[in-house]
């Protein structure tokens, strides 16, 4: 009797003990990130990693509201921290004074405005191979009062100069590789030779460990000076099929999916119905633009006309209502109807093979051979189209394209590759002819280092620059700078809406769809606020709670 009496006590007071925290969160995702160098390579994967273990100067919020993460107040021309000056060659320019947060890299160095006069260094120089050095050579002085304080000047004035999404390199780690050897930076910087350095951290969580293409551990950062985070360690998986995402998620060998790199809408939304007991699902609109970049380098697509005509001749209505539930709305060009700089008086492109026919005659391809046109010279508009492997839904979206454009006479080729190599082939241009991929975006972002001649990737900058296709027009480059520039925002829509007239006319860039990502969120799992922008939710990773 005592033993039972004894044994129902210890059962009571098991049942009365409170839940364990639950110390460890796997994730996973559906790519693997290239270097993770935060300034090197433009990949989402990076980024959702790269939020957990530092942070931009700024950021725009769930929101959409711009805020310091690093900087201790946003400045502004209304605060005085920003200013219009006289340059020494009469034009004008900008101020901006920032104050750096007290915060620390992993090994308990300051994090102080060395290194920001290193970070901006390595975005300068025409080698680093940094995504897009644009940024960095508007920086014409840095004045460094004291560790946190300093003063930029920029070449211009822009009317969103306090957007500073800069993140910072540890010059104390970074400076000697850098300096050994400008040219050999992008393969040699720590970030990707000894990744679990300490040193290379100042968020909330530091990497301990990275095995490329299975798994990457975050523990904690014990110099980290924000909130503490719940979890003590986090996993991401790195799962590259979304059906093995899936049976991930249900077996319990992983947490969460990320959903801005996970299961795909179509899947979310028959996941939903199976599992709504146990998940909430949030469908986010966001500034994702889903594109397909053409190489203007392959003379088959030098005509205009021809880009025109692989428009018209994909029906994206159709797609986003079979594929998507009708939830992912399409995209008339890189500014989405969500942003309010978007113009509906640019061209749009509805489903018409009819007049896709017609342009591809009158482009010279007006005979056919085994259902392929050709040219007078017999060069069949044969062509390879790109995208990312072990993505299910974009596979098949590629399928779709594939059978429409045969249906007007071109042959389409797919190739689908991992990740890293496809986005490498696309930062170098070497891609044949199509690649179909993302872009992630900020409200009222000028889209810049993707349509401006300056952006085009080439040996002699480093590779730097994001517009793929080799986009070259003096009216677009115009209107872009003249955008930056423009105060008034109603001049400034003006400006937005010559971009995207230019833009649909000249299609270097065939828009297909404006992404919805499902953001399938186990019950327990609190604190995740999807963005729908380019910063995405890990950055307040430290607000993630597990409640049970």
């Amino acid at each position: 009797m005592i033993r039972r009496l004894l044994t129902l006590v210890s059962a009571l007071c098991v049942l009365a003990a409170p839940a364990r925290a639950k110390d460890e969160l796997v994730l996973a995702m559906t790519q693997t990130p290239g270097s993770m160098n935060p300034v090197i390579s433009s990949m989402l994967a990076k980024s959702l990693i790269a939020n957990m273990t530092a942070r931009p100067l700024t950021a725009y919020d769930a929101d959409w509201k711009l805020v310091c993460l690093v900087c201790t107040q946003l400045p502004t021309l209304q605060n005085g921290k920003a200013r219009l000056v006289d340059l020494p060659d009469g034009r004008k320019g900008m101020e901006i004074d920032v104050e750096l947060r007290d915060m620390r890299w992993g090994d308990g160095t300051p994090v102080t405005a060395r290194d920001v006069a290193f970070t901006l260094e390595v975005g300068k120089h025409p080698l680093s191979g940094v995504t897009s050095s644009e940024g960095y050579r508007r920086v014409i002085k840095l004045d460094v009062h004291d560790e946190r304080r300093f003063t930029m000047t920029i070449d211009r004035v822009t009317f969103d100069y306090n957007s500073l999404g800069l993140t910072l390199l540890p010059a104390h780690v970074e400076k000697p590789i850098f300096d050994a050897n400008p040219a050999e930076y992008r393969n040699r910087t720590a970030y990707d030779t000894t990744p679990t350095n300490p040193a290379l951290a100042f968020g909330p969580y530091r990497i301990v460990e990275l095995v490329a293409g299975s798994r990457i551990a975050l523990e904690q950062n014990p110099t980290w000076t924000g909130q503490k985070p719940f979890f003590k360690r986090i996993v991401v998986k790195i799962i590259e099929s979304t059906a093995a995402l899936e049976a991930n998620l249900l077996s319990g060998n992983v947490d969460y999916v990320l959903g801005e790199l996970g299961l795909s809408l179509d899947q979310a939304i028959s996941f939903e119905k199976r599992h709504k007991d146990r998940y909430n699902v949030i469908y986010k609109p966001a500034l994702i633009y889903e594109h397909i970049d053409v190489n203007l380098d392959n003379r088959l697509l030098a005509d205009r006309r021809v880009r025109q005509a692989l428009l018209l001749a994909i029906d994206r209505r159709a797609i986003s209502e079979k594929l998507f539930d009708g939830k992912q709305p399409i995209a008339h060009g890189s500014i989405s109807t969500l942003d309010p700089m978007f113009s509906p008086a640019a061209r749009q492109y509805d489903y018409d093979p009819a007049a896709a026919r017609k342009l591809l005659d009158d482009a010279g391809f007006a005979t056919q051979r085994n259902g392929v046109r050709q040219n007078a010279a017999g060069e069949r508009l044969s062509i390879e189209l790109a995208t990312t492997a072990g993505n299910r839904v974009r596979e098949l979206v590629a399928q779709v394209i594939q059978s429409q454009l045969r249906q007007v006479g071109v042959d389409v080729r797919i190739k689908a590759e991992p990740p890293r190599i496809f986005f490498e082939a696309m930062n170098r241009r070497t891609f044949g002819a199509l690649g179909m991929y993302a872009w992630v975006q900020r409200p009222e972002g000028v889209p810049r280092s993707s349509l401006h001649s300056k952006e085009i990737p080439s040996a002699q900058n480093g590779f730097s620059g994001q517009n793929y296709p080799g986009y070259a027009n003096p009216e677009m480059d115009a209107a872009l700078d003249a955008a930056e520039r423009e105060l008034d925002e109603g001049k400034r829509r003006v400006l937005f809406a010559e971009i995207q007239r230019l833009a649909a006319d000249d299609l270097p860039v065939l828009p297909l769809f404006f992404r919805v990502d499902p953001f399938v969120v186990p019950k327990p799992l609190k604190g995740v606020v999807p963005t729908g922008t380019l910063n995405s939710s890990t950055l307040w990773i430290e607000q993630w709670r597990w409640e049970n």
